[in-house]
């Protein structure tokens, strides 16, 4: 595992933003900047910004890196369940994508009950919610059991998600019987696909987001990330079953651990933002390239360049000088 000594050198050097003259229309995201050099490509700069409870908070050394090269490597993983969007990786933070007509629904798949935002199972069961987007759950469960069969509860893209059932997503035209029918049966696939691979390496995949929309012939494609530490939450497995019948969070490798942090601070929306601290930032570093090793089963490189801007542009002269 790669020290914090080792990663401290580029807590300076995070990449917070991005501004390419000639790559077209720029779009910013929570992670993302998001550029429209035509109508048939995007491209994707996935940045060092991190966010939690829909604020960014900091930026973390190498996240951006980290966070594509796990996704382009799961999307080679996932490319025979269902068509992706990746055209290209020609830069460590970038990836050229097909423009799809996006689904304007995220499809989150679950396994396990737990969650701490507002969207999440754990928190609407013990609010006495159960019938969960259409899933009815039985009475008794606790924080991060196992659910009997994966379930899907799907939200809405707006300001603040909303949780939508399918009946819903029908009613509002947001996908007829016959799209969400595909779209179920993707989801369950790419989930199953990666639950297996993350057995295989120790690992829970225990629930996830994913984005799908339509490409220019009417293929429904997986989009954005896939199986991400910021879309997706893991539990290291050999420590799960012990830690769960203690009653304590189990070992997480995602930005989980900043969310309960965040809690563990006081955190709430209206009151004053705890500060992160250096030792945090570089405690989320670590976690993210820890999973992206343990993911992948590839030792990550500390880059040598500190000028990352400067070599995306390079990476990217094409698509500026075509733009």
């Amino acid at each position: 595992m790669i020290s914090a000594d080792a990663l401290r050198p580029f807590l300076n050097t995070t990449l917070e933003k991005t501004d390419f003259a000639g790559l077209g229309k720029k779009y910013t995201g929570k992670v993302r900047d998001v550029y429209m050099p035509n109508k048939r490509e995007r491209i994707l700069i996935t940045t060092d910004r991190q966010s939690a409870f829909d604020i960014l908070w900091c930026t973390i050394p190498l996240k951006g890196q980290v966070l594509t090269h796990i996704s382009a490597w799961w999307f080679g993983q996932i490319e025979d369940v269902m068509p992706t969007h990746v055209l290209s990786v020609p830069d460590p933070n970038v990836m050229v994508v097909k423009n799809l007509d996006m689904l304007k629904v995220e499809i989150v798949v679950r396994g396990y009950l737990t969650g701490s935002t507002g969207t999440s199972a754990w928190v609407n069961y013990n609010k006495g919610i159960r019938n969960f987007c259409g899933n009815l759950l039985p009475e008794g469960m606790v924080k991060n059991q196992k659910f009997k069969e994966v379930i899907i509860t799907p939200t809405t893209k707006a300001e603040e998600d909303e949780l939508i059932d399918p009946a819903g997503i029908m009613e509002r035209g947001l996908a007829t019987k016959q799209q969400w029918a595909e779209i179920e049966k993707k989801a369950f696939a790419l989930f199953k696909r990666g639950q297996e691979i993350a057995a295989k390496r120790g690992l829970i995949l225990v629930d996830t987001k994913y984005e799908m929309g339509y490409d220019a012939d009417g293929v429904l494609t997986i989009a954005d990330e896939v199986h991400t530490p910021d879309s997706s939450r893991y539990w290291k497995a050999d420590t799960y079953e012990e830690r769960h019948a203690r009653g304590e969070e189990p070992e997480s490798l995602d930005k989980e651990f900043f969310r309960l942090w965040l809690r563990e601070q006081g955190f709430d929306y209206g009151k004053p933002k705890p500060a992160i601290t250096d030792d945090i930032r570089l405690m989320l570093a670590q976690k993210y390239i820890d999973l992206a090793e343990r993911v992948t089963g590839e030792p990550f490189t500390l880059p040598t360049d500190p000028d990352v801007p400067a070599r995306i542009e390079k990476n990217l002269a094409e698509y500026i000088i075509h733009a």
